[in-house]
Formats: structure tokens, sequence, C-alpha cells
């Protein structure tokens, strides 16, 4: 067996990809291999599913979570039960965290033994392993837990390696890598440092000064403090033209290479777009919601993760929110609320996109970059030409500017993010049904149907709180025949507000007939059908035959179990594909019944929707209107052998 943890989780057998589906599964494995051999309490592994807000049925989801575990690796890997939680035995697989730290340890010791070329190529080995942002498809709370010390040991190694590298004379090679990490961990001295010294012993003194003076400015602005003696000791001898070490732990001679070794560099081919010669402030915003009701306790989170300066325990924190739910579920009205309530904050200015809308229509995130580069100042002929200059030249205006990038309705992930600012000082919101493509460190926020309380609220703050209070009764039913979904209900009391007259009674009756409620459930450019299809169109064929053939259950609630007759399959596999439509958000994950298995709702507006579409083709006949989910990457280095 082999487990990759080191980015999106994975565990293989013989080269196959398991297919073990959904965030909270792959985090129970997570969280087990992390522990090595350790035993993980419940209370813990609760913590890192969901927070501290755990359901009732704790033990028993978890429960059902390990057993599933366990049917995937088929005794090749024990899952043992130990009071008061679980522990794995690997056994003899292969874990790329355990390689990490194996080949991380190696290059130091050699390095620090001063042998730099092996020090170089274990190090560079230990960094191959690593495919993106460490446990990228498990919980949030497992991710701000462990995440960060992980990217710390990362940035440790790829220090250490860059050290060894200047040690072997590779200043020249270095300087564009130096250049990226730099602007990513703006903060990180021992990166500014390694910069400079690259940059001095490339003939470009004074772009050594310069990294030296827009370090200084940025810790002074950020963190109040003046650069570490290591900084200053570089850049005092950069001043002196002599030569010097490496910000580490080796001395080591320029040699012919030196600043005036004539060897020197020119920079990058080619001439960089000039940055804008003034500061425009853009308000992009679309304008705020108006009476926004419901969802307090997200919304609160979102300004607090958003709202201050980054920290210094974390400095390459990126502060970026992430909201998701069900369509209709608020998100793009939570969001503009936040955004609205942190603008003074962002005193550079806040961009805004909308991804939403039909295949056809909806923008593309190169031509949102350039309406982005435009209105933070850039005229249209200083536009780089390619897409990656384009990326760059955004990233260095914002590089020193607070300014809050909204993008809205994202359905590709990857597609959006050269929008995201990499700056400590901007931040940026995105909402999407099903984040668990996106990379980097980010706080994600669920939201969930409202509650009684908040959904009438809601309705009144449409209808009137005496129209509500007078007919409560019916406002209730209301609420349930639009699931307790925001964009349902808000719909509803935009109706009620149009007409004083017209009671609440009346508006139920017109919802009631099944076959009449989603016409009903629209107002102007607000339509519950047309963010149902939005999701729709995004599921794989697989996905859509499932959600069709739910909709003959006679119950909303459901269990794996209890769907395998009209998903005709078995249960193991029921069990997947019901996964695979909570993290597309069409179907909620509610507790676990006496059976111990899952409990999974159909929403009564989801049900309706899937009805209306045509029925799944024959077998062998493709639709036409979907497509099979792609294969799966293929990421990472071989199994060592031997």
């Amino acid at each position: 067996m082999e487990f990759r943890i080191l980015g999106p989780v994975e565990a293989r057998r013989d080269g196959t990809v398991l297919p073990l589906t959904g965030s909270k599964i792959h985090t129970v494995l997570t969280a087990l291999l992390l522990a090595r051999g350790r035993v993980v309490s419940d209370g813990r592994l609760s913590e890192f599913l969901w927070g501290w807000s755990p359901p009732t049925t704790m033990k028993a989801q978890i429960y059902t979570y390990v057993s599933r575990l366990r049917k995937q690796f088929d005794g090749d890997v024990e899952i043992a039960r130990c009071q008061p939680g679980y522990a794995l035995a690997p056994g003899d697989s292969w874990i790329d965290s355990v390689e990490y730290d194996r080949l991380d340890r190696l290059g130091r010791e050699a390095l620090e033994a001063r042998h730099f070329d092996k020090a170089s190529t274990l190090l560079a080995a230990a960094l191959e392993l690593w495919r993106g942002s460490p446990f990228a498809s498990t919980s949030e709370f497992l991710c701000e837990s462990e995440v960060p010390q992980w990217e710390e040991a990362w940035s440790a190694t790829l220090s250490c390696r860059i050290e060894a590298d200047l040690a072997r004379g590779r200043h020249h090679e270095l300087v564009a890598e130096l250049t990226r990490m730099v602007a990513v961990h703006p903060l990180d001295e021992r990166l500014r440092a390694q910069l400079m010294t690259a940059l001095y012993r490339a003939s470009r003194q004074g772009d050594a000064l310069s990294v030296y003076q827009q370090g200084r400015s940025l810790l002074r602005e950020e963190l109040g403090i003046d650069p570490g003696p290591a900084l200053r000791e570089v850049h005092r001898q950069v001043l002196e033209g002599r030569e010097f070490a490496s910000p580490g732990r080796t001395r080591v001679v320029a040699g012919s290479t030196g600043p005036y070794g004539g060897r020197g560099t020119t920079g990058p081919a080619g001439a960089r777009a000039p940055l804008p010669a003034v500061r425009p402030v853009p308000a992009m915003l679309p304008p705020d919601v108006t009476h926004f009701t419901g969802h307090a306790m997200p919304l609160a989170e979102v300004v607090y993760e958003l709202r201050g300066t980054a920290r210094p325990a974390h400095p390459g924190r990126r502060h970026r929110v992430v909201i998701t739910g069900m369509p209709g579920a608020g998100k793009s009205a939570l969001a503009l609320r936040a955004a609205h309530l942190l603008r003074d904050q962002f005193t550079d200015g806040q961009l805004y996109a909308d991804f939403g809308g039909t295949e056809d229509s909806r923008p593309d995130a190169q031509g949102v970059l350039r309406n982005f580069l435009r209105a933070l100042g850039t005229p249209a002929h200083a536009l780089p030409e390619s897409a990656e200059d384009r990326v760059q030249l955004y990233r260095r205006i914002l590089a020193d500017r607070r300014v809050l990038v909204v993008l809205d309705n994202v359905v590709d992930a990857a597609e959006v993010a050269p929008l995201l600012p990499t700056g400590a000082r901007s931040r940026s919101i995105l909402t999407c049904r099903a984040p668990a493509a996106l990379d980097g460190a980010f706080r994600l926020i669920r939201l969930h149907p409202l509650g009684t309380d908040e959904a009438l609220a809601l309705l009144a703050s449409g209808a009137g709180p005496e129209r509500v209070a007078a007919e409560a009764s019916a406002a209730v039913s209301l609420a349930e025949l639009c699931d307790h979904s925001p964009l349902a209900l808000r719909i509803c009391a935009l109706r009620l507000a149009e007409d004083p007259r017209a009671r609440v009674t009346a508006l139920l009756s017109r919802l009631l007939p099944a076959r009449r409620r989603l016409d009903e459930l629209r107002h102007g450019g607000l339509d519950v059908r047309s963010g149902l299809r939005s999701a729709y169109a995004a599921l794989p064929a697989s996905s859509v035959r499932t959600l069709r053939r739910l909709t003959v259950l006679a119950e909303n609630d459901f269990s794996a179990a209890g769907a395998t007759a009209v998903l005709r399959t078995d249960e193991r596999e029921a069990e997947e594909a019901l996964e695979a439509l909570a993290d597309a958000r069409l179907i909620d994950v509610t507790g676990v019944g006496p059976d111990q298995r899952l409990i999974y709702r159909l929403p009564s507006l989801v049900r309706l929707f899937a009805q209306e579409q045509p029925p799944e083709p024959a077998a062998g006949k493709p639709s036409g209107q979907h497509w099979e989910q792609p294969p799966v990457r293929e990421w990472g280095r071989a199994k060592p052998q031997g």
C-alpha cells in the first residue's frame, strides 16, 4: 500500500488509487497516518471532523468512516480500536510524509557535513514529494490545526536546499526561484537574505539592496519590527561590496562568480511591464444586500478571519475565506454583506468578479485578470501579452497593497487561482459549491439551511413582522416548503412585499402543488431553478444517474442501505455515490440511524428539479448533456525500490 497526504489525500494499492471519496473519510485517514501508530482519541478525531460543534452521533459516524477504510484496505493495513480511539498499523506501506522526514533528515546531515551536492539532491527529493498544500482534501478543522507546522517544515527544507545550492555556486539559477518565494512569503527573513545573496553574487548589488529596503518597510508596516540581525548583516556586507557567507551555517566563497567576477546576469529576457504610476482605488463591489437576515455566526466568522493584519506566528497565511453550501444557501449574499462590512479595512480598494451564469456566458479568469489590472491603474497598452506575465504583474501590484478580492460563484477553483492575492496585506473571499480542488490555506465556511426562527425573520423582512406573526403557522409551513433555503425564502418575502394585502396562506397555497413550486419560486432575477440547474450541469454522469434514481424514494431521509435498491448497486458503492453528491452540496448528511449507518437527506426542491430532467439515457448511449468524471491525475514520485 502507498499513502500520499502531502497534497490531495490518496491511498494506492499496486499503483491503483482506491476510491476513498469525501473529505470526512480523508480526514480520518490523514489523522491516523499523522499519528504514526499512536492512538488518536475519538475526541481528537471529532475536532478534526467537526471542530467545536460535533453532532450527538459523533462516535457512530467515526465508526462508520473507520469501517469504510477497513473495507477498502482489505486487511493490508490494520485499524485497531484502542480506547479511547483508533490506531493505524501501516505494516510495510510507503507513506510520503514518512519518506519526506527521512530525506529531510539525511539532507540536513549532509549539509552539516558540507557535502553540498548530496544535500541538494536529498533535500530536492524531499520537496518533490509535495504535490500542493498538504491534506488538501480533508476538513478545514484538520487543516487549521496541522497545515501551519507542515508548511513551516517545508519552508525550512526549501531554505536548506537553497543554502546547499548557494554553496555550489548556483546563484544565477536561484534568483528567479527566490524572487517567487519572497513574493509568496514576504515576511520570511531567511528567504529574503538568500535572495540578496544570490543577487549580489550575480552582480546585481542594487537589486539586492532594493530587496532589503522592501523587506524592512514591510516588517515595520505589518509587524512593527526591524529586520533581524542575520538580514541586517547580509545588508551590511552588500553595502561594503565584499564576499560574505550565505545566510546559513556555512561560509561560501564567491570566487570567479562573485559580484565582480565576470559572469553577471542582465535579468530575465524581455522588458517588465511597468507598475502604475498612480494608485487608483477600485470599488467593484455590487450594492450591499438589503435586509440581510440569518447566518449570523458564519458572517461573524468571515469578518473575524479577514479583519486585521497577518499573524507573526504564521507569516505565510493568506487569509482566504471560502463560503460553500447548497444552491440557494445564501453564499453570495453572505460574501457581499461581509465585504461591505470590511470596506473601511481595505483602503486600497475592492475587486469583484462573478463567475456565475451559463457556460457560454461565464467570464474566463484571464478576462477578469485584465479587468482587475485596468481597475488597478494599468493602461491597456502596458498589459503584458502572456498570461504568466499578467499574473506576475498583478501580484507585484498587490504585493504592498491592502485590497479585498471577492470571487463569486466560482466553478473551477484551479482557474481562479491566479486571481488570489499572495501579499500579506490583501484578503480574498470565494463562494463555490465544492471547494475540494482549492489549493493553499483557507478558512472554509459551510452554510446550512436556516433555522426556523431565522427563516421567519427573513420572511418578516419583506412581509413585515406583523403579517408573519398573524399567520405564524402558515409562515412555518411556507419555510418548510422552501427547505429553509435563504434564496427561496427571499423570493417569498419579495413577493409578499409587493402586495401588502396578500396573505401568507395565499402564497402557501400556490406553493403546495409540487408541480408548480419551482415555477412560483422566482422573482425578477432571482430563480431557485436556475441555481439548481447550474449545480446539476456540473455533475459527472455517474452523479446525475444517482440523483435521478434517488427521486423515486418515498422519504427525503435515507441511508446507503436503504438506497441500494433504487441505485441498483451494493451498499459500499451506494455510500461512495451518496458521498459524491454530498460533496457537490446537493444532498446533506443529517445524522446516524439506529443501525449506525449515515442518514442522508434529499432536499425537496432538489428532488423536484431532478424529477423535471429528461430520463437517463439507455445503457451504452452517451447523454450529450453530461460528461464522465475526468481520470485521476498521477501525482508524486514513484515508490522507491528496495
